[in-house]
């Protein structure tokens, strides 16, 4: 069988002279979005505590073929969950050929009006069709709607949410939704 286009890209094998940056230099879209990906990252941790196979992160590159490398086409999920791998020790970015093949189980973006059409389009063509995560979420803090996708049949199906409006996220038994209270709060002394 064929590989398409985009699916050839992830099959090439990375080659020394690539250089894996950690930063474009761009700043994060608004500081509610660290604190969201922080929320999400520190929520998922202590959910898994007692296990230690599992990596979670956010606001890092991943690195899914050496021409993509090459070419600085970034993909920096603003969360992402990989399951089945050590969550030590800390990564400055995801090279997927350095972790055994493995691409993000979930992945989370969290919309602005400048990335919301890409994360909804071109992003989640990659990681339906390259990356093969089988969820992907996106949630737009101006409507404080969540979407939600699960890849079925190499294709993702939209999930619906419950009479909340939250969504159940297999991977991680978990519900998905809107929260609003006090997070990495702090007192002035």
């Amino acid at each position: 069988m064929a590989l398409s286009p985009v699916e050839a890209l992830a099959e090439f094998p990375p080659l020394p002279d690539v250089e894996l940056i950690e930063t474009d230099g761009e700043p994060l879209e608004s500081e509610w979005h660290r604190m969201a990906m922080n929320l999400l990252i520190e929520v998922v941790r202590y959910h898994l505590r007692q296990r230690n196979d599992f990596y979670v992160g956010g606001n890092m590159f991943i690195y899914f073929s050496t021409m993509q490398a090459r070419s600085r086409d970034f993909r920096g999920p603003d969360f992402f969950f990989v399951e089945g791998v050590n969550h030590e020790p800390m990564r400055p970015y995801w090279a997927v050929w350095l972790e055994g093949g493995r691409y993000p189980d979930i992945i989370i973006e969290l919309l602005s009006p400048r990335t919301a059409v890409e994360d909804r389009t071109t992003k989640k063509d990659i990681y339906e069709q390259v990356f093969r995560t089988a969820e992907y979420y996106c949630y737009d803090p101006a409507t404080q709607q969540l979407e939600g996708w699960q890849l079925h049949g190499g294709r993702y199906q939209l999930l619906a949410p419950n009479a909340r409006g939250w969504l159940w996220c297999d991977r991680l038994q978990l519900w998905l939704g809107t929260w609003i209270g006090p997070f990495m709060m702090y007192q002035e002394t």
